[in-house]
């Protein structure tokens, strides 16, 4: 058996990519309908404690475009809305979302009245869990053009998330452009989501802009904002641009596990394995190896690292023995081969027949064929020849030739 032949050819492909562990920017709020049913309590109460007066609501978008229309109801739909709020207040959604699409439905209502049960409605069926029902009560809100600024292009926001969220992506950007666009706004909570559904289209590089804009323009950029750039760095073959961002939420966070993997995975996309196989030692020494893919991602790092197939050995030992690391095909065969090329020939035997019969194919047989036949075991490379043949291989000959040695 020919030891010499390509590390990224040897006899098995025992490596695994390491990917990244963050998570892509949350798309809403992510509360569940009775936290947000909580949440408005809370405000209710506080409104109460200072007397049940309000300041007049500060303009969020003095930039914008557009001219805000007189927001004023009727008497006729002035009553209707209050009973619909009543129902809201009491946290009688059905009735509440009953009363908004009666509303909705009354074209002799004026427009603000209908923007606004509309705005009640998105807010009602969001809080059911209803995405789809509430961007369709804000696509009304928005079509009417009853609301005032903050009410017009909040909805306009909100839609442009609930639309993320729902794998609109294309329908997301272009609610955020329109939104931008109107709004003049360069806030960077409204940028991060216009670049994270560019991200979600695979516009890595246009999205990577958007999201160091957001980023550079707030005091207090959020992980999770640093991350997408990073991601967005890596899918468009900007390794060092990422490694950056990977290092210092690394340096910032030294006890995050989850920072100093996403080191790693950097490190091991841009080919650096001696920096990632540092990054995750030092994390096992740690024993922050908690999970399978862990160790699988050490082993398969050293397994493509010259001179380091027993600290691989090593490492799958140590994640078999602890019940962490699985004990299925890929990690007995890269077993087998960290030992074959470590010169523990013996040791490889053993994992290999462990491997074998877990393997989809005959082609592992063959290979503990072939390393029982460099071991003078003939019977036994026979017999694992035998094993090839019926399982399955792509070159049947080599087989044969190990099935007509001759007995020692």
């Amino acid at each position: 058996m020919n030891k010499q032949t390509s590390r990224r050819n040897t006899l098995l492909a025992a490596a695994i990519g390491a990917v990244l562990v963050f998570g892509a920017v949350s798309q809403v709020n992510a509360q569940t309908a009775s936290e947000r049913s909580a949440q408005r309590r809370a405000a209710k109460d506080n409104e109460r404690k200072s007397g049940g007066s309000q300041a007049k609501a500060e303009n969020s978008y003095p930039n914008a475009t557009r001219t805000a229309p007189e927001a004023k109801a009727s008497s006729k739909g002035g009553a209707k809305l209050q009973k619909m709020m009543d129902f809201y207040d009491k946290e009688k959604s059905t009735e509440a979302r009953a009363a908004a699409d009666e509303i909705l439905a009354n074209t002799a209502l004026n427009a603000y009245e209908r923007s606004f049960a509309a705005q009640i409605g998105a807010q009602l069926a969001y809080d059911a869990d209803d995405s789809k029902g509430a961007i369709a009560y804000l696509k009304q809100a928005i079509e009417l053009n009853g609301l005032d600024n903050n009410g017009h292009f909040n909805s306009m926001f909100m839609m442009a998330q609930l639309q993320l969220q729902e794998d609109q992506y294309a329908d997301s950007l272009a609610t955020m452009d329109r939104f931008l666009a109107e709004t003049k706004s360069t806030k960077p909570e409204h940028l991060i989501v216009k670049g994270n559904a560019l991200y979600r289209m695979d516009r890595f590089a246009d999205a990577a802009k958007v999201i160091k804009q957001a980023i550079d323009g707030s005091p207090e950029p959020k992980g999770e904002w640093q991350q997408l750039l990073m991601a967005s760095y890596m899918e468009n073959n900007q390794g060092a641009e990422a490694a950056k961002i990977a290092e210092a939420l690394a340096a910032k966070n030294p006890g995050d596990k989850r920072a100093q993997m996403n080191v790693a995975a950097v490190y091991s996309q841009a080919d650096q394995l001696d920096k990632a196989a540092a990054v995750l030692e030092k994390l096992r020494a740690a024993g922050q190896f908690t999970e399978d893919k862990d160790y699988r991602q050490l082993y398969a790092t050293y397994l493509n690292l010259d001179g380091k197939e027993k600290e691989a050995a090593t490492v799958i030992n140590e994640g078999l023995e602890k019940g962490i690391l699985k004990p299925d095909y890929q990690a007995y065969v890269a077993l087998a081969q960290s030992y074959y090329f470590s010169e523990q020939s013996a040791k490889s035997i053993d994992a290999y027949k462990k491997a074998a019969p877990l393997a989809p194919d005959g082609e592992t047989y063959l290979n503990l064929a072939r390393v029982l036949w460099q071991e003078d075991r003939i019977p036994e490379a026979k017999e694992a020849a035998k094993q090839a043949i019926a399982k399955g291989v792509k070159k049947p000959d080599d087989a044969n030739k190990i099935l007509a040695l001759k007995s020692k």
